[in-house]
């Protein structure tokens, strides 16, 4: 961080490493800038002309700030970003070289399309695929230690043309919702309305600890979570971390994190200590889908590259220890359109607002008629840690509108009598505290998807998870409702009454997803149970979801998939839900053959040599002895379930080719083996001396005692 950075203001600097409209307003012909934002807001083809002025533009801006290098960055089905790095010298015939920057090199990159998961689309040997220039995504500088690199956000397909990557799916589903929530404005009147699209925020957690910690912990190196460690004397029950003060060490790294956001256009506002001792939290504002993700993608890169400047690791896995709160991200979804209205706010009246009750109505049937592949968005092997505990929303999907909200639509539905809705003045017994209003509704965290009085907040997501592909399924649902509503209406001859006719379709057949109470209950699983919404424990049931072949015809019909890219989904789903646990068992069985067991080893050894050398001289000790062959027994059932583990995993690599095969008994055999393992380790880490323990323990991670 420059000295520069820190004494300045941050609106001075904020996106001064953003191709944005300012810098393409000032650098770009008049006609050229015309011209793509046409493109851009219009969703017309771009032509070569337009791309080799802009992509001239785009180098110069880049060059004086220091660039040498451009990537195509891009997000492939891993779950992570991917660039390649090109330097813009290109050599002359006198010996020398010039910075060379073209439209093509812009517009069209390749890169390997076999490396990356592909679900089948591509054989080992066809290599090839594009990146291709998302014009919609603004370009951006990144500063590291590598220099100053120019990332060209882009779409990734394979040379046969299928996407193999999330942004691709997410802006074909973007382009459907549009197309369907314009037909409904129009009907409403809004003829001024050029384009709809949906405002996402995503709100991101994270644990900060330790460096030299991290690294004396294979399991965190390699998995991104402890794979063993007893409960400390003391978790989270006192909420003495949550919205606590930040210490030093932590209040420097959110203060580089928000100035190198802010220097690439994340508009980062809310930072905080969470729940969970070591966890924090990162909140951006509002931004359309497609930028929101690409920037969600950034922040999570940004977060683990800068913590190691300050001698920090940051881990973004969804569990990273046990008996505390796991990290989510909170996907705060809307519905925008290009001349600023939020189709998803109630106004004064929700009563009379009309088209707001409709959109409302569209997002209810598609989450109740798609419950299930909602689920899918958030579904992998490190959220099923997490999802259906005390710390997150259950596996069960449930939209949470509110008490009064609840009531309106269930008198419209009805056609039953209906008062103005009071506000409620919040009484502090304070007299000179300010007076102020109560919201209409409360807030709930324990549903997966609550409506918080213009927004409906997806709470599932894992803090790993990309996005894309939960706001790519939300947009298509609610596309196929929306374009069943305006269907209906373009049809009726009364336009009202066919209004009261929706309203009452979806209060009678969907209402059953509506749920305010204590999604964390017990009675709430078997009251969800009555109603028939499904209950999808973990990846490998939800999975399942993607190749229904209701759920096939749906992204099919809306272009969002073909039938391949959707089968493709389902095999890389399972597939990287399988690699996962693989190398989690790998690494928990190396981890107690090779650090834990000997040195508990050591430790027995101490400790008979102790109960000898006590009986030699007539003092033996009942409790030593007691001990002693305590953990002798408790050593023994360690070295049986390393074995029996061991052998799990043998006969799981030999079913690898068979996703669906091996990731079932991954889920079934693999994990409850782990978790044999896990038990009897952990109660000999409690009973051995500190002394002897190879790797940091929970108190020491988490509290440094």
């Amino acid at each position: 961080m420059s000295l520069e950075t820190k004494t300045r203001n941050p609106v001075e600097y904020f996106g001064e490493n953003v191709f944005d409209d300012r810098v393409m307003r000032e650098r770009l012909p008049k006609e050229t800038y015309r011209a793509l934002k046409q493109c851009v807001g219009e969703g017309l083809p771009l032509t070569a002309k337009i791309a080799e002025v802009v992509a001239n533009a785009m180098k110069d801006w880049a060059i004086s700030k220091g660039a040498t290098h451009y990537t195509h960055w891009f997000q492939p089905l891993n779950g992570f970003t991917a660039e390649k790095h090109e330097s813009f010298i290109s050599p002359i015939d006198n010996g020398g070289a010039i910075m060379e920057f073209s439209g093509k090199m812009l517009i069209k990159g390749e890169s390997d399309a076999s490396s990356f998961p592909s679900g089948g689309l591509r054989a080992v040997f066809e290599a090839r695929g594009y990146t291709m220039w998302d014009p919609t995504s603004p370009a951006f500088l990144k500063e590291d230690r590598a220099g100053v690199t120019l990332c060209i956000p882009t779409a990734f397909c394979a040379w046969s043309g299928e996407a193999l990557d999330e942004k691709t799916p997410l802006l074909r589903s973007v382009k459907a919702l549009n197309k369907h929530a314009l037909r409904l404005c129009r009907l409403f009147g809004d003829h001024d309305v050029k384009q709809v699209h949906t405002s996402v925020g995503a709100e991101q957690e994270y644990f900060l600890i330790d460096l030299d910690h991290y690294r004396q912990r294979k399991d965190l190196v390699l998995t991104g979570r402890t794979l063993f460690g007893a409960k400390p004397s003391k978790t989270q029950e006192m909420s003495d971390h949550y919205y606590a003060g930040l210490n030093e060490q932590v209040a420097g790294f959110m203060k580089e994190i928000d100035e190198a956001l802010w220097k690439m256009g994340v508009s980062a506002k809310t930072k905080h200590n969470e729940a969970a001792p070591c966890q924090h939290e990162l909140a951006p504002i509002f931004s359309v889908e497609n930028i929101s993700a690409d920037q969600n993608q950034l922040i999570m890169e940004t977060l683990q590259r800068v913590a190691l400047k300050h001698n920090l690791a940051c881990l973004l896995h969804e569990k990273p220890f046990e008996y505390i709160n796991g990290s989510g991200k909170h996907n705060n979804w809307s519905i925008t359109t290009d001349n600023g209205q939020n189709l998803l706010e109630p106004g004064d009246n929700p009563y009379d607002n009309a088209k707001f009750v409709v959109f409302l109505c569209a997002v209810i049937q598609a989450i109740d008629k798609h419950a299930g592949l909602l689920r899918v968005s958030a579904a992998s092997a490190s959220n099923d840690h997490r999802l259906g505990g005390y710390e997150a929303p259950p596996a069960v999907i449930s939209i949470c509108l509110g008490e009064p909200l609840s009531d309106i639509l269930k008198n419209i539905a009805c056609q039953a009598e209906h008062g103005e809705e009071s506000k409620r003045m919040l009484d502090f017994g304070v007299p000179t505290m300010p007076q102020m209003y109560a919201d209409s509704c409360d807030r709930n965290r324990t549903s997966p998807f609550a409506f918080t009085g213009n927004k409906f907040e997806f709470r599932m997501l894992g803090s790993s998870q990309t996005i894309s592909w939960a706001n790519t399924i939300l947009n298509t649902i609610v596309a196929e409702t929306l374009d069943e509503f305006a269907t209906r209406l373009e049809g009726a001859e009364d336009f009202d009454g066919e209004i009261q006719r929706i309203i009452a379709d979806v209060y009678e057949n969907h209402s059953r997803v509506i749920f305010n109470g204590n999604g964390y209950s017990q009675e709430w699983m078997e009251e969800a149970a009555r109603r028939g919404l499904p209950n999808l424990k973990n990846t490998v049931e939800a999975a399942k979801e993607l190749i229904r072949p209701e759920v096939v015809e749906l992204f099919d019909k809306y272009d969002v998939y073909d039938r391949q890219e959707m089968a493709a989904r389902y095999d890389i789903m399972l597939d990287i839900y399988t690699r996962r646990i693989l190398i989690e068992a790998r690494t928990m069985a190396e981890m107690a053959r090779t650090q834990l067991y000997p040195a508990i080893s050591r430790y027995l050894t101490e400790a008979a040599q102790a109960v000898k050398a006590l009986g030699d001289i007539g003092k033996a000790s009942r409790s030593q002895q007691d001990k002693l062959d305590c953990l002798i027994s408790l050593l023994d059932s360690m070295d049986e379930d390393i074995v029996l583990l061991t052998d799990k995993i043998g006969r799981a690599d030999g079913m690898k080719k068979d996703h669906e095969a091996c990731a079932a008994f991954c889920a079934g055999e693999i994990l409850p083996a782990m978790n044999d393992l896990r038990v009897v380790t952990d109660r000999l880490e409690s009973m051995v001396d500190s002394r002897f323990w190879p790797i940091p323990t929970y108190s020491e991670i988490l509290f440094n005692v």
